[in-house]
């Protein structure tokens, strides 16, 4: 890497990015920008797996506790946001050379949101029109027949988005619908535009575990979380319970458990297997990219890099 490079760490949930991504960070002497759709909003702690404080004292982080769960946070903000940090981090690398250890400006990001990744290092595609009536239809749908309705929907309509796509996120579901019916194309259809240039190079790393091992961080952090109080900060969350950010894994689980609807046991075992698919979602995902390079997430990252 002899030009201002943004390392990218990707991953699976619970496979240790943020670690790796600070350990990186700190031998570089850089910052972090976090590329995790969740983690920005300030009223959310724990069941985001965010950061703790000693982290973020250790390495300034980027887009941590940036919004309010008011707002509205998408991947073209991010991508807006993102280009910003990365400029004003390599501005000052180059302004203080004697802070850096290496001749080139470099950042580190780190995050599982795919789309956010997407849209900082490709750009975002253009998306069609949608008719008013068609998305009104679909809401009335996810309100009458909930998140099984608008699977099933999606399923039957779009079965190439269905297979790799985010299937516990009402608002992915409701998109892929209102395409399909706006349209009669599929949403993927439409995620073809060519990759927009950066004026810096990017360097994209997957962490990986084994299967049984990643499944075995996710039960002890699902644990973890319990033990810190997840259940008192989704208590705590009620008055947004309607906003997309809390349509996820960790808080929909025990929403429904505070409404009668679940045991707490049961909750938190859904909410163990349904962390399970999205991992397994987020690496399916990221194993359609080839930039990634993937490597064991015990393997020093410095090794990989320049090796």
């Amino acid at each position: 890497m002899q030009e201002p490079t943004v390392i990218i760490i990707v991953g699976p949930t619970a496979v240790g990015k943020t670690a790796a991504a600070i350990g990186l960070a700190q031998s570089l002497q850089t910052k972090i920008i976090s590329a995790d759709s969740r983690q920005c909003y300030r009223e959310l702690n724990i069941g985001v797996a965010k950061p703790s404080p000693e982290e973020l004292h250790a390495v300034p982080h980027y887009f941590i506790d940036s919004h309010s769960i008011r707002q509205e946070v998408n991947a073209a903000l991010f991508e807006e946001l993102a280009l910003q940090w990365t400029d004003q981090i390599f501005r000052e690398q180059a302004s203080s050379p004697a802070t850096s250890s290496h001749p080139f400006p470099t950042a580190v990001m780190v995050g599982g949101t795919g789309l956010y990744i997407k849209a900082f290092s490709e750009g975002l595609d253009d998306m069609p029109p949608i008719d008013p009536a068609i998305r009104l239809q679909i809401r009335q749908l996810y309100e009458q027949n909930g998140l099984a309705g608008l699977q099933e929907e999606v399923r039957k309509l779009d079965p190439a988005w269905y297979a790799a796509g985010e299937t516990l996120n009402p608002r992915r579901l409701m998109r892929a619908l209102e395409v399909r019916l706006s349209t009669g194309r599929s949403i993927l259809s439409f995620q073809t535009r060519g990759q927009q240039s950066r004026p810096f190079r990017i360097r994209k790393i997957g962490l990986q575990l084994p299967k049984e091992e990643l499944h075995r961080r996710i039960h002890d952090r699902v644990d973890r979380m319990m033990e810190q109080g997840l259940l008192e900060e989704v208590r705590g969350l009620t008055a947004y319970r309607t906003h997309r950010a809390l349509q996820t894994v960790g808080y929909s689980e025990l929403f429904d458990h505070l409404e009668g609807r679940t045991s707490l046991a049961t909750a938190v075992e859904e909410i163990k297997k349904n962390t399970r698919h999205y991992a397994k979602r987020q690496l399916t995902w990221f194993r359609k990219d080839p930039s990634i390079q993937w490597v064991d997430a015990g393997e020093p990252l410095g090794k990989a890099l320049f090796k």
